[in-house]
């Protein structure tokens, strides 16, 4: 099937006479006709016993994000922060490292720097444009993975598969991809090289605003038992499990070990799970999604292009401008550039913040990626937190704007932009 079919029909299968709309399971728990069935299950939890671990509502939207990016599992999470925290927990213990694009997401670079930090593992920020050379010469000897963003939120910045990857597989450590901005509709990271790919789906994915998500997807394509043997990395996939008696993750379930591993163990712990509504919602986001971001993007290149005529901006990116700092990528990496625009206002931070409380149509809000239009100042907020080096290190100045295109008539969105920069 093709992708828009995919999206319809992947993950939920109806047998004759079940319903054709994927059904809520909304219940915790299971039903066992022995003892010993359940003491097996806590072995190895293989079938729906507890909805920490597994529901059907949430495997049937797991299924369906395998088939979309590709893999051989997923990994429903309450959050995208989820979603990045146990990807790095996976593989990463107190006295690791792993290195990170400095181009990235505000909030990640908190749970990296700070909570990691906290839990005795540390994070190697690398310039987003580095060299094959640099990112290698970055590496330590405790170094277990490699950390990107495919669009970076909120500069834009397009991640440069191939040094990255090439760096990555050459010093045994997988390459982890945050896709939320792309989509599998517009980039598929398992073919640039990614080995873990990672979503917010509360994005453009849920697409709605109407409740968090995040999923891990396992390529399947690493293979932890030949990086182990080279660098004696990843003894928790390659070596017993005591907490499962002794389970070799690897010897267990090839190819997948990752991504059991990921639920046996920290979603055991963690419990960070969705509720069962949370992912039939997420479902029906998915349906449309193919749609939604063909219009996302075309709104976006429209409002992007509009920017640029304004001499109150002093600078507009979005990856398919012609004359982009991210072109040459964007051609070659995406299918499109997502519904996001960063500009830059003249007059720095008051300046934006002008422009933002002018604005009637969009609204202020803790979001991106919505199907309404929506705008942040991201020094303000978002990455309020980060210190000057770090905001230029992520390409943030005090007077960019990150501006979401929803999917309104594209003719009252730039209405809305042209009533605000008047009022700068």
């Amino acid at each position: 099937m093709k992708l828009e079919t995919k999206c319809l029909h992947a993950g939920y299968e109806p047998k004759n006479g079940e319903p054709c709309v994927m059904p809520i399971v909304q219940s915790t728990t299971f039903k066992f006709d022995s003892c010993e069935h359940v003491a097996e299950l806590f072995d190895m939890p293989t079938e729906f016993m507890y909805s920490r671990f597994a529901n059907p509502t949430c495997d049937a939207v797991e299924k369906k994000f395998v088939a979309l990016e590709g893999g051989v599992g997923a990994l429903l999470t309450s959050s995208g922060q989820a979603a990045s925290l146990i990807s790095i927990l996976n593989v990463c213990s107190s006295g690791d490292s792993f290195i990170a694009s400095s181009a990235m997401y505000g909030g990640t670079v908190n749970l990296f720097c700070v909570t990691l930090k906290k839990l005795g593992i540390e994070c190697i920020y690398v310039d987003s444009n580095a060299d094959y050379d640099t990112i290698i010469k970055s590496f330590k000897p405790n170094t277990k993975a490699v950390f990107g963003e495919t669009i970076a939120n909120p500069s834009l910045v397009v991640f440069n598969f191939d040094v990255w990857a090439q760096a990555a597989h050459e010093k045994h450590v997988p390459l982890i991809i945050d896709n939320t901005f792309a989509t599998p509709v517009l980039c598929r990271p398992f073919e640039w090289g990614a080995d873990i790919v990672i979503h917010s789906t509360t994005k453009y994915m849920d697409g709605h605003a109407v409740q968090g998500g995040g999923v891990i997807v396992d390529s399947g394509n690493f293979d932890w038992e030949a990086a182990h043997a080279a660098t004696g990395a990843f003894e928790e996939l390659c070596t017993g499990d005591e907490s499962y008696h002794g389970l070799v993750y690897t010897k267990a379930f090839g190819k997948a070990a990752y991504i059991i591993k990921a639920r046996t163990q920290f979603m055991r712990d963690f419990g960070c799970f969705p509720a069962a509504h949370s992912a039939f919602l997420l479902n029906l986001g998915l349906e449309t999604l193919p749609l939604r971001m063909k219009r996302y993007c075309e709104n976006a290149r429209a409002v992007a292009e509009h920017f640029q005529k304004s001499e109150k901006i002093a600078s507009v990116s979005y990856p398919l401008l012609h004359g982009d700092t991210q072109y040459e990528r964007a051609q070659k990496y995406l299918d499109g550039a997502s519904g996001v625009v960063s500009i830059s206002v003249r007059g720095g931070r008051a300046a934006a913040v002008r422009f933002v409380d002018a604005l009637q149509l969009a609204t202020c809000e803790v979001h991106v990626a919505d199907i309404r239009t929506c705008v942040l100042h991201p020094a303000s907020t978002t990455h309020r937190q980060l210190t000057d080096e770090q905001l230029a290190a992520a390409g943030i100045d005090g007077g960019m704007v990150r501006f979401s295109c929803g999917l309104e008539n594209i003719d009252d969105i730039i209405e809305d932009i042209d009533r605000a920069l008047a009022a700068v």
